[in-house]
């Protein structure tokens, strides 16, 4: 097989961002975590908030892809490259959760989702090209907040939106687990003002995401 040069990499990046931003992906190998769930009925206001928080997760989602994509493609370790493309499509799986159950609830993505992508993909190539444990240290730094926020979302759905619920708590193991293993690999850990910028950016993208 031909080697890949770094130009024909960019081009793949470029055709992976627009499905990711554009298209929903292919269905998940995992079963989705609220198949079997029973979708109860939502007065207009709890199905306008549990899809905003459904929004919300999504872009975190496209984030996160971009963020393990650019990493992947700056990494110095082809092993850490490839750990990095099998976590982004792991985060494939719950991006195609999360937009089937904005299908169900009769809701859109965020119209920035580009924005989050590849925005994401830039700090994530700055954070492999600065060297292999300052990028797994983004890592878990990232996973970290997530499930923070998937805790607050967790406590602020519909006491009866189950089938959210059910979405969130399995995205939630997948994400924590991203984070240990990051851990273990020997993550730097980040200093405290590029914490605060990382929590100041996903502020903004929540509040973004949640309406548009």
């Amino acid at each position: 097989m031909r080697r890949l040069s770094f130009t024909d990499r960019l081009l793949d990046e470029l055709q992976h961002g627009f499905n990711t931003t554009h298209l929903r992906p292919p269905a998940a190998p995992r079963p989705y975590p609220a198949g079997t769930v029973d979708e109860h009925e939502l007065s207009d206001d709890e199905r306008a908030h549990a899809a905003g928080l459904m929004r919300v997760n999504n872009a975190g989602e496209v984030a996160a892809q971009g963020l393990y994509r650019g990493q992947a493609l700056t990494a110095r370790r082809a092993a850490l490259g490839a750990a990095m493309i099998e976590a982004a499509e792991e985060e494939n799986e719950h991006l195609n959760w999360c937009q089937r159950r904005l299908e169900e609830l009769g809701e859109r993505r965020s119209l920035f989702d580009g924005f989050w992508y590849w925005g994401s993909f830039a700090i994530g190539a700055l954070a492999g090209a600065a060297g292999d444990k300052w990028s797994l240290g983004f890592v878990k730094e990232t996973e970290q907040q997530v499930c923070g926020h998937l805790d607050s979302h967790l406590e602020r759905l519909p006491q009866q939106d189950q089938r959210s619920r059910a979405i969130l708590e399995a995205m939630r193991a997948d994400e924590l687990r991203h984070a240990d293993n990051a851990a273990a690999a020997g993550a730097a850990e980040l200093p405290l003002p590029v914490r605060r910028v990382m929590t100041a950016v996903s502020k903004i993208m929540t509040v973004g995401a949640y309406r548009l």
